[in-house]
């Protein structure tokens, strides 16, 4: 049998629904989702195969203005991911684009117009189209159609799935003849180590993301097994100020408690053994402009 693969980015502004398709793509969770814009700092690539086709999906964090050295590493991450794929997916999140004009709105055009200066041509997902009447699409399509950019056109949502089968049926039709890429059972190339940090980090925003500002990391420091030969996960909480620890700990320490039991339950689901999970919080400033902390996520630092 001959074999196909192909490498796919995906990219898109903030909080479009990038991780939600590329999971729902894999079939498993490879990626945080979150309600709070910029949740995915690194490229995280997912991996599906199908019949002879192995996809490799890149999942990278959200395109906008950035303004910190996080958010510079994280955009240029984001366009680095576009080198060498066979395919691109733009994921525009079609309730935002039919409403008012938005920072999402802006950060899509500035992704059409860097897409159209470097000669890029890619695949349109307007996602979340349950959020959005039929008829106030057609519009939106052929104003997008007349960007010049895009080859074909997708209506889906990635949240419930519908539309995501045939978005991978022509991802895959295209994919050209060429060696696998990773292991026929491998679905991610992100480590234990590291999922199990964005899971937590995953419940930290979700638990306070009305809170607690993007200045907290997780770091996975210890991993290991219990005389039972149990997991044992150790991990550090950092945040950039004294002011943001109580946040996370919450009155007795019940917040980092209620945390740690939902991160626990899914690295367990995930793992699919028994986790015996340990947070603690510590208070580090400047951790977003530390080196260690980049390499960690994969992120090359930029000035």
């Amino acid at each position: 049998m001959t074999k196909r693969s192909a490498f796919v980015a995906v990219i898109g502004a903030p909080n479009a629904g990038k991780s939600t398709l590329v999971n729902a793509l894999v079939g498993v969770k490879v990626s945080i989702v979150t309600q709070k814009v910029q949740t995915t700092r690194a490229r995280i690539r997912g991996i599906a195969v199908v019949d002879d086709a192995q996809i490799v999906f890149t999942d990278t964090p959200g395109i906008f203005s950035p303004r910190r050295r996080l958010d510079r590493a994280m955009v240029s991450a984001a366009w680095e991911g576009l080198e060498g794929a066979d395919a691109i997916v733009l994921v525009v999140d079609a309730a935002a684009e039919l409403g008012s004009p938005s920072k999402s709105t802006a950060d899509t055009e500035m992704i059409i117009a860097e897409l159209r200066k470097r000669g890029r041509k890619a695949v349109l997902v307007l996602n979340k189209i349950d959020k959005v009447a039929r008829l106030n699409l057609l519009k939106l399509i052929a104003d997008m159609g007349a960007e010049g950019v895009f080859e074909e056109t997708f209506l889906l949502s990635a949240e419930n799935g519908d539309g995501v089968k045939d978005l991978k049926k022509y991802l895959v039709g295209r994919a050209p003849a060429g060696p696998w890429m990773y292991p026929e059972d491998q679905l991610s190339d992100i480590s234990d180590r590291l999922m199990a940090a964005e899971v937590t980090r995953e419940k930290i925003f979700k638990r306070l993301h009305q809170e607690l500002p993007y200045e907290s990391t997780v770091e996975t420091t210890s991993w290991t097994r219990t005389k039972k030969n149990e997991l044992r996960i150790e991990q550090t909480i950092y945040v950039s100020r004294e002011g943001h620890r109580p946040i996370v700990l919450g009155k007795s320490g019940q917040t980092l408690k209620t945390i740690g039991e939902a991160s626990r339950k899914e690295l367990t689901e995930i793992f699919g053994e028994p986790v015996h999970l340990f947070l603690t919080v510590n208070v580090r400033e400047g951790w977003a402009d530390e080196a260690a902390r980049y390499r960690e996520m994969g992120l090359d630092i930029v000035d």
